[in-house]
Protein backbone atom coordinates (compact mmCIF):
# COMPACT_ATOMS: atom_id res chain seq x y z
CA UNK A 1 0.00 0.00 0.00
CA UNK A 2 0.92 3.14 -1.01
CA UNK A 3 1.99 6.47 1.30
CA UNK A 4 -1.01 8.08 0.43
CA UNK A 5 -3.50 5.61 0.38
CA UNK A 6 -2.48 3.41 3.75
CA UNK A 7 -4.01 5.29 6.60
CA UNK A 8 -1.32 6.50 9.66
CA UNK A 9 -1.76 5.88 13.38
CA UNK A 10 0.17 7.27 16.74
CA UNK A 11 -0.42 5.92 19.62
CA UNK A 12 1.40 6.90 22.93
CA UNK A 13 2.78 5.23 25.73
CA UNK A 14 2.76 2.06 23.41
CA UNK A 15 5.70 0.08 24.77
CA UNK A 16 3.80 -2.30 26.79
CA UNK A 17 0.35 -3.10 27.98
CA UNK A 18 -2.49 -1.45 26.81
CA UNK A 19 -0.58 0.68 24.35
CA UNK A 20 0.84 -2.20 22.65
CA UNK A 21 -1.99 -4.07 22.18
CA UNK A 22 -3.77 -1.56 20.52
CA UNK A 23 -0.46 -0.47 18.11
CA UNK A 24 -0.65 -3.93 16.94
CA UNK A 25 -4.29 -4.31 16.51
CA UNK A 26 -4.47 -1.58 14.52
CA UNK A 27 -1.37 -2.72 12.54
CA UNK A 28 -3.33 -5.28 12.17
CA UNK A 29 -6.34 -3.86 10.61
CA UNK A 30 -4.01 -1.99 8.25
CA UNK A 31 -2.67 1.15 9.68
CA UNK A 32 1.00 2.41 9.21
CA UNK A 33 1.56 2.75 12.96
CA UNK A 34 3.59 4.78 15.25
CA UNK A 35 4.83 3.48 18.45
CA UNK A 36 5.22 6.42 21.05
CA UNK A 37 7.25 5.55 24.13
CA UNK A 38 8.99 8.09 26.77
CA UNK A 39 12.08 6.07 27.47
CA UNK A 40 11.82 1.58 26.85
CA UNK A 41 13.32 1.74 23.83
CA UNK A 42 13.88 -1.62 23.67
CA UNK A 43 10.23 -3.01 24.42
CA UNK A 44 9.23 -0.27 22.17
CA UNK A 45 12.00 -1.13 19.41
CA UNK A 46 10.87 -4.90 19.82
CA UNK A 47 7.38 -4.25 19.36
CA UNK A 48 8.12 -2.60 16.37
CA UNK A 49 10.39 -5.33 14.96
CA UNK A 50 7.45 -7.68 15.92
CA UNK A 51 5.03 -5.56 13.52
CA UNK A 52 7.11 -5.39 10.74
CA UNK A 53 7.64 -9.15 10.70
CA UNK A 54 4.26 -9.44 10.00
CA UNK A 55 4.30 -7.58 7.49
CA UNK A 56 3.30 -3.75 8.88
CA UNK A 57 4.33 -0.85 8.48
CA UNK A 58 5.45 0.61 11.65
CA UNK A 59 7.94 3.02 13.59
CA UNK A 60 8.90 4.00 17.20
CA UNK A 61 9.03 7.37 18.43
CA UNK A 62 10.53 8.70 21.23
CA UNK A 63 8.73 11.63 22.84
CA UNK A 64 7.51 12.84 26.37
CA UNK A 65 4.09 14.43 25.48
CA UNK A 66 4.07 16.35 28.63
CA UNK A 67 6.22 18.33 26.33
CA UNK A 68 4.86 20.61 23.85
CA UNK A 69 8.05 20.30 22.16
CA UNK A 70 8.43 17.13 22.06
CA UNK A 71 5.38 16.56 21.17
CA UNK A 72 5.32 18.95 18.06
CA UNK A 73 8.26 16.54 16.67
CA UNK A 74 6.89 13.18 17.35
CA UNK A 75 4.08 14.78 14.87
CA UNK A 76 7.20 15.88 12.88
CA UNK A 77 8.76 12.25 12.67
CA UNK A 78 5.63 10.41 11.99
CA UNK A 79 5.06 12.31 9.49
CA UNK A 80 8.17 12.59 7.37
CA UNK A 81 8.62 8.80 7.99
CA UNK A 82 4.85 8.01 7.53
CA UNK A 83 2.74 10.45 6.35
CA UNK A 84 -0.52 12.78 7.88
CA UNK A 85 -2.23 11.31 10.91
CA UNK A 86 -5.64 9.99 10.38
CA UNK A 87 -6.23 8.34 14.04
CA UNK A 88 -4.44 9.20 17.20
CA UNK A 89 -5.19 6.68 20.50
CA UNK A 90 -4.03 9.06 23.60
CA UNK A 91 -2.82 6.05 25.93
CA UNK A 92 0.12 7.18 27.76
CA UNK A 93 -0.70 8.21 31.67
CA UNK A 94 0.39 7.02 34.86
CA UNK A 95 -1.26 6.04 37.54
CA UNK A 96 0.02 6.05 41.26
CA UNK A 97 -2.51 5.38 44.27
CA UNK A 98 -1.95 7.56 47.21
CA UNK A 99 -4.38 9.11 49.52
CA UNK A 100 -5.13 12.94 48.24
CA UNK A 101 -3.48 14.30 51.85
CA UNK A 102 -0.28 12.52 51.11
CA UNK A 103 0.20 13.53 47.66
CA UNK A 104 3.68 15.76 46.74
CA UNK A 105 3.29 18.34 45.00
CA UNK A 106 5.92 16.38 42.26
CA UNK A 107 3.11 13.54 42.28
CA UNK A 108 0.73 15.70 41.65
CA UNK A 109 2.50 17.67 38.65
CA UNK A 110 3.88 14.27 37.22
CA UNK A 111 0.23 12.58 37.12
CA UNK A 112 -1.34 16.01 35.46
CA UNK A 113 1.58 16.68 33.75
CA UNK A 114 1.48 13.34 32.07
CA UNK A 115 -2.21 12.54 31.73
CA UNK A 116 -3.48 15.63 30.84
CA UNK A 117 -1.01 18.31 29.36
CA UNK A 118 -0.05 15.34 27.87
CA UNK A 119 -3.58 14.55 26.46
CA UNK A 120 -4.02 18.59 25.50
CA UNK A 121 -0.54 18.32 23.93
CA UNK A 122 -1.56 16.03 21.56
CA UNK A 123 -5.12 16.85 20.56
CA UNK A 124 -3.51 20.45 19.61
CA UNK A 125 -1.09 18.89 17.39
CA UNK A 126 -3.85 16.76 15.76
CA UNK A 127 -6.57 19.69 14.95
CA UNK A 128 -3.53 21.69 13.07
CA UNK A 129 -2.13 18.33 11.55
CA UNK A 130 -4.70 15.56 11.12
CA UNK A 131 -6.94 14.60 8.17
CA UNK A 132 -10.21 15.58 7.14
CA UNK A 133 -11.68 11.81 8.47
CA UNK A 134 -9.45 11.47 11.40
CA UNK A 135 -10.67 9.38 14.23
CA UNK A 136 -9.14 10.81 18.06
CA UNK A 137 -9.34 8.22 21.24
CA UNK A 138 -8.29 9.91 24.64
CA UNK A 139 -8.23 7.44 27.56
CA UNK A 140 -10.31 7.77 30.84
CA UNK A 141 -11.18 5.19 33.07
CA UNK A 142 -13.91 3.41 35.21
CA UNK A 143 -12.16 4.28 38.26
CA UNK A 144 -13.78 7.48 38.13
CA UNK A 145 -17.57 5.89 38.71
CA UNK A 146 -15.71 4.17 41.66
CA UNK A 147 -14.84 6.82 43.77
CA UNK A 148 -11.75 4.05 45.26
CA UNK A 149 -10.00 5.62 48.21
CA UNK A 150 -6.38 6.98 46.83
CA UNK A 151 -7.66 7.75 43.13
CA UNK A 152 -8.51 11.53 43.79
CA UNK A 153 -5.57 12.73 42.33
CA UNK A 154 -5.84 10.31 38.82
CA UNK A 155 -9.34 10.36 38.88
CA UNK A 156 -8.86 14.09 38.62
CA UNK A 157 -7.00 13.66 35.81
CA UNK A 158 -9.44 11.35 33.85
CA UNK A 159 -12.39 13.96 34.70
CA UNK A 160 -10.13 16.82 32.53
CA UNK A 161 -10.24 13.78 29.88
CA UNK A 162 -13.34 13.23 29.48
CA UNK A 163 -14.13 17.00 29.65
CA UNK A 164 -12.01 17.92 26.63
CA UNK A 165 -13.03 14.85 24.68
CA UNK A 166 -16.68 15.86 24.60
CA UNK A 167 -15.44 19.55 23.91
CA UNK A 168 -12.81 18.54 21.42
CA UNK A 169 -15.52 16.74 19.53
CA UNK A 170 -17.28 19.86 18.81
CA UNK A 171 -14.47 22.14 18.40
CA UNK A 172 -13.87 20.03 15.55
CA UNK A 173 -17.46 20.45 13.75
CA UNK A 174 -16.41 20.37 9.85
CA UNK A 175 -14.22 18.03 9.64
CA UNK A 176 -15.75 14.57 9.72
CA UNK A 177 -13.00 14.17 13.06
CA UNK A 178 -14.49 12.15 16.19
CA UNK A 179 -13.46 12.23 18.86
CA UNK A 180 -14.36 9.23 21.79
CA UNK A 181 -13.13 8.17 24.95
CA UNK A 182 -12.35 4.57 26.23
CA UNK A 183 -12.39 4.01 30.09
CA UNK A 184 -11.48 0.27 31.27
CA UNK A 185 -12.30 -1.32 33.84
CA UNK A 186 -8.77 -2.97 35.80
CA UNK A 187 -6.92 -4.90 32.89
CA UNK A 188 -4.64 -7.39 33.65
CA UNK A 189 -1.19 -5.69 32.68
CA UNK A 190 1.99 -6.02 34.26
CA UNK A 191 1.52 -2.12 35.59
CA UNK A 192 -1.99 -3.84 37.43
CA UNK A 193 -0.59 -6.90 38.84
CA UNK A 194 2.84 -5.27 39.77
CA UNK A 195 2.42 -6.01 43.69
CA UNK A 196 -0.76 -6.79 44.50
CA UNK A 197 -1.28 -9.85 45.96
CA UNK A 198 -3.67 -12.83 44.59
CA UNK A 199 -5.83 -12.12 47.51
CA UNK A 200 -6.23 -8.49 45.64
CA UNK A 201 -6.27 -9.65 42.44
CA UNK A 202 -9.21 -12.00 42.60
CA UNK A 203 -10.76 -9.49 44.58
CA UNK A 204 -10.71 -7.14 41.02
CA UNK A 205 -11.69 -9.78 38.83
CA UNK A 206 -14.79 -10.89 40.78
CA UNK A 207 -16.15 -7.51 40.45
CA UNK A 208 -17.37 -7.04 37.02
CA UNK A 209 -20.56 -9.45 36.33
CA UNK A 210 -18.31 -11.29 33.80
CA UNK A 211 -16.16 -12.11 36.71
CA UNK A 212 -12.70 -11.58 34.97
CA UNK A 213 -9.99 -8.73 34.43
CA UNK A 214 -10.29 -7.69 30.84
CA UNK A 215 -7.26 -8.52 29.08
CA UNK A 216 -5.33 -5.84 26.65
CA UNK A 217 -6.45 -7.29 23.53
CA UNK A 218 -10.45 -6.80 25.04
CA UNK A 219 -9.62 -2.94 25.36
CA UNK A 220 -7.62 -2.90 21.70
CA UNK A 221 -10.77 -4.41 20.58
CA UNK A 222 -12.70 -1.17 21.41
CA UNK A 223 -10.35 1.35 20.50
CA UNK A 224 -10.24 -0.72 16.57
CA UNK A 225 -14.26 -0.10 16.37
CA UNK A 226 -13.82 3.59 17.59
CA UNK A 227 -11.08 4.50 15.10
CA UNK A 228 -12.73 2.15 12.04
CA UNK A 229 -15.56 2.55 9.60
CA UNK A 230 -18.18 1.00 12.07
CA UNK A 231 -17.88 3.75 14.65
CA UNK A 232 -18.67 6.81 12.21
CA UNK A 233 -21.56 8.44 14.05
CA UNK A 234 -20.12 8.01 17.42
CA UNK A 235 -18.63 11.18 18.51
CA UNK A 236 -18.11 13.45 21.87
CA UNK A 237 -18.79 10.05 23.89
CA UNK A 238 -16.91 8.11 26.76
CA UNK A 239 -17.61 4.03 26.08
CA UNK A 240 -17.05 2.38 29.79
CA UNK A 241 -15.28 -0.97 28.70
CA UNK A 242 -15.09 -2.50 31.97
CA UNK A 243 -17.61 -6.10 31.80
CA UNK A 244 -20.81 -4.26 33.42
CA UNK A 245 -18.39 -3.22 36.36
CA UNK A 246 -20.20 0.91 36.66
Amino acid sequence: MSQQSRKVAIVTGASRGIGAAVAARLAEDGFAVAVNYASNAELADKLVHSLRASGASAIAVKADVASAADTARLFDNVERELGKIDVLVNNAGILKVTPLADTSDALFEQTFGVNVRGTFNTLREAARRMNGGGRIVNFSTTALALNLPGYAIYNGTKAAVESMTRTFAKELRGRDITVNAVAPGPVATELFLEGKTQEQIDHFASMPPLGRLAQPDDIASVVSFLVGPDAGWVNGQVLRANGGLA
